[in-house]
């Protein structure tokens, strides 16, 4: 399983693009695909974002679903999708923690 995530260009905030076809800043959020056919749709979404000067750093990552929620296989997938591990009150985790 994939999703599609990249960096916001206006602040740097890593995003994930969701089935609405839109960034959002969750992955939870994110559109999860299983196959080469989503892949692609992915992919050229991406493509035509970095194109359109929206998103930066475009890049299929590898995701598992645990619990329902979606996890990231890379670490540093985890971390670019909770914020700094050195500091929990900063970054995605503060924000679902408030």
């Amino acid at each position: 399983m994939k999703v599609l995530t990249a960096n916001r260009l206006t602040d740097g905030e890593a995003v994930w693009f969701s089935p609405g076809k839109f960034w959002a800043e969750t992955i939870a959020e994110a559109d999860v695909v299983d196959d080469k056919a989503g892949e692609a749709e992915l992919e050229a979404a991406g493509k035509a974002a970095f194109a359109n000067n929206e998103v930066v750093d475009v890049e299929l990552i590898d995701v598992e679903l645990v619990d329902g929620d979606i996890r990231p296989i890379r670490l540093r997938e985890r971390i670019r999708a909770a914020g700094p591990t050195n500091r929990l009150d900063l970054g995605k985790q503060a924000r679902t923690a408030a």
